[in-house]
């Protein structure tokens, strides 16, 4: 840049002077003044040129410096994400050391115990042994006397001395027996401490646990109690219906009161089979259900899109099929959770759900519900998975990442597709894989089903046909 500067002064000097020779040899008549204007209007001109190419210069170097600072400002906010994650990492590390501590501190208390219990079982043993010693002189002394006995008639003094060494012996056994029943005790408590121990070291080698404890949903709000309905066969049925219901309320609406699969035909769709779950005075259709892990949600964007899994147990409706529905009017989502101590929470949302052309976008506004909000309100999420990848801000390859199909944003851990894992599961990159919902001001929630339901938000928006059963 220097040597550009000194270029740009030093070139219109140059041509002044060049310019001075090619008027005075052009035309000798002018007078020297002229000459002179002449060849400083040149040099105002040469220098103006030269100072708005170093405009230019100037402006595409401070475009070049702003693109780079931008790269800079996003590679910091990677680095603080990424030092944020691994403080909270650090901070449950340093919460399990603690724990680690303080149950290794209660092992070494009962091993004191256990070894005061020892020494206490040493010293009977050895008393027993004192006094079996001393109860067999006894008994020989007396197998002595007997024999005696035989041979000659005891006297009365005899007689007595015979019944006190009798009352002596019934008296040492009963205090065997007593010592006996002691040294039962001692090692069924040893036993016991044994056990204590075991667990202790199961409780430290499965430290998920405690963590899981921790994790549960809070005992305060209890989700409200199923509306009864009288269900006239326990297992699931498939009815058919004759295309008329447009979804699930519809076929409430129209007398049906059993949760099952339906056959429905949403307005301008094909029929398609849907679980209908009965509950709070209507039916919801049922999207997504997860109870065991049975079934692996890793699935394509085709699969995601069409559907997959059992209706009577696990599965994913389907996009194609769920929008067929909503764009029908407006629609209430509602999702169920249970986590591993078989608390129940709920929350609701008016939400609406685009075409395949958005790559079905979902925007939510919450409503109701038991547990925060871990979804974001008022924002455009589109669906991905794996093979099928949207431009998401600060993007890190949710779905790879989290193992399931999902609207997600900026890769939150609150995924209900991800993949299913238990309390015990061994590898924590695992278990941060799994089906949490993590409100970003709280804990993760460890769960063990979701099911996600909709509902229209006016029951008598739809015209129905009595279904036929089958």
């Amino acid at each position: 840049m220097n040597i550009i500067l000194v270029f740009l002064f030093i070139a219109p000097l140059a041509l002044s002077a060049g310019a001075e020779k090619d008027f005075s040899s052009f035309d000798p008549a002018l007078s020297p003044e002229t000459r002179s204007r002449f060849a400083m209007l040149d040099d105002v001109r040469i220098l103006a040129n030269g100072l708005l190419q170093l405009g230019h210069g100037l402006k595409d170097f401070a475009h070049k410096t702003k693109g780079q600072m931008n790269d800079i400002f996003e590679k910091l906010y990677v680095f603080d994400r990424s030092f944020y994650e691994l403080s909270l990492q650090t901070s449950e590390i340093k919460e399990e050391e603690e724990q680690l501590r303080q149950t290794t501190a209660r092992l070494q208390i009962n091993n004191e115990e256990i070894k005061n219990l020892s020494q206490e079982m040493n010293s009977k043993i050895e008393d027993l042994i004192q006094n079996k010693i001393q109860l067999q002189e006894k008994v020989w002394g007396l197998e002595d006397k007997i024999t005696k006995l035989a041979i000659t008639q005891p006297s009365m003094e005899e007689t007595k001395e015979i019944s006190s060494l009798k009352a002596f012996v019934e008296q040492q056994d009963n205090d065997i027996k007593q010592l006996l029943k002691v040294v039962e005790d001692q090692h069924t408590e040893l036993n016991r401490q044994h056990n204590q121990i075991l667990e202790l070291e199961d409780k430290l080698n499965h430290i998920e646990l405690q963590e899981l404890a921790e994790n549960s949903f809070m005992e305060e709000h209890r989700e409200p109690e199923d509306i009864p309905f009288p269900v006239p066969n326990a297992t699931a049925v498939t009815y058919r219906s004759d295309g008329a219901a447009p979804d699930c309320s519809a076929l409430y609406n129209s007398g049906t009161r059993s949760s099952g699969v339906y056959t429905i035909k949403p307005h301008g769709s094909e029929a398609f089979d849907v679980y209908c779950e009965m509950k709070f005075g209507s039916s919801w259709t049922v999207i997504q259900k997860r109870v065991d892990g049975s079934l692996d949600f890793n699935q394509t964007w085709d699969a995601y899109t069409s559907g997959f899994g059992d209706l009577n147990e696990e599965f994913w409706l389907g996009l194609n099929k769920t929008y067929s529905i909503t764009k029908q009017g407006d629609y209430i989502l509602r999702i169920e959770l249970q986590d591993w101590k078989d608390n129940k929470r709920y929350i609701e949302y008016a939400f609406s759900l685009g075409g395949p052309e958005t790559d079905y976008t979902l925007q939510l506004s919450r409503m109701f519900g038991s547990i925060p909000n871990a979804l974001p309100e008022q924002t455009e999420l589109r669906f991905s998975t794996a093979d099928h990848e949207v431009d998401i801000k600060n993007y890190f390859n949710c779905p790879e990442n989290y193992l399931g199909g999902w609207w997600h944003s900026e890769c939150e851990e609150t995924n209900l597709n991800g993949k299913y894992v238990t309390p015990r599961s061994r590898g924590r990159l695992d278990r941060r894989k799994g089906l949490y919902w993590k409100p970003k001001k709280g804990r993760y929630y460890l769960l063990k089903s979701t099911k996600i339901m909709i509902h229209p938000t006016d029951l008598k928006s739809f015209d129905f046909a009595q279904p036929n059963v089958i």
